[in-house]
């Protein structure tokens, strides 16, 4: 007979909730076994499953590929894809390029700090908004520029920014 501690993941403590989170990682680290260089795409497929990379993740690919803590958290700072904290539904990244940033980009963003509650870097609580800055969208035309997922925003005013973000609450 398996005690409680026996049906609970090592990762999360979870009990069948956790086995199955504790499944998918499985699953993606025995498509690697033995593979040399693995650890990139193991991060990549964990962030896809769980939508961040929680330290219980990283501690148990650590584990189970016998890499350093120190190692995988060097990888996964160094690589602005990797991500630590749970993201928002909707990523609202707000260019910060020079035409963007001479036509108003500033305003844009503070206005989108002001109506979402938070900073550039931070989720909203209810996770449905990540905000982000980010040097160029490649959108100098439409400037001052935003996305929100794969949908790009232009000729932004401030006035304008509740309206968008109406559209994806």
């Amino acid at each position: 007979m398996n005690s409680d501690k026996e049906n609970k993941c090592c990762c999360c403590g979870g009990g069948e909730a956790g086995k199955l989170a504790l499944d998918q990682l499985d699953a993606i680290l025995a498509k690697y076994q033995g593979v040399k260089g693995a650890l990139i795409p193991v991060l990549q497929e964990a962030q896809h499953a769980y939508g961040y990379l929680p330290k219980e993740i990283i501690q148990c690919i650590a584990e189970k590929m016998a890499i350093p803590v120190s190692q995988i958290y060097g990888v996964v700072t160094f690589y602005s894809q990797f991500h630590l904290n749970p993201r928002g539904k909707n990523i609202v990244r707000v260019c910060q390029g020079t035409a963007c940033h001479v036509r108003g980009a500033k305003a844009i963003l503070n206005m989108l700090e002001d109506n979402l509650k938070i900073k550039a870097g931070g989720t909203t609580p209810d996770l449905k908004f990540t905000l982000e800055t980010v040097a160029c969208i490649g959108a100098c035309g439409l400037a001052p520029v935003l996305m929100v997922n794969d949908d790009t925003h232009g000729r932004l005013t401030p006035e304008i920014i509740p309206e968008i973000l109406a559209k994806y609450a």
